[in-house]
């Protein structure tokens, strides 16, 4: 299945724009969805952390991932 994944902040610099579609498999996971982003985009795996929101919620590495779902990877964030 396809699925689009919306990039922010590094990520977006990481993929070379703001959206960019996956093909995972249809038992896909948030952790089977990250083992592919950083084959893709090793630069990824750079950071120290980044998370993975599934339809505007933070995701735990179980959660299943279908096709319709919206998906975002949100990099570390500092502030001052």
């Amino acid at each position: 299945m396809k699925v689009n994944v919306l990039a922010f902040g590094i990520a977006k610099d990481i993929f070379g724009s703001s959206c960019i579609e996956v093909e995972l498999s249809s038992a896909a996971t948030v952790e089977s969805l990250r083992a592919v982003l950083e084959e893709q985009h090793p630069r990824l795996k750079q950071l120290t952390s980044y998370m993975v929101a599934v339809n505007d919620e933070y995701a735990e590495a179980g959660e299943t991932i279908e096709q319709r779902d919206e998906v975002a990877i949100i990099p570390p964030v500092s502030g001052g």
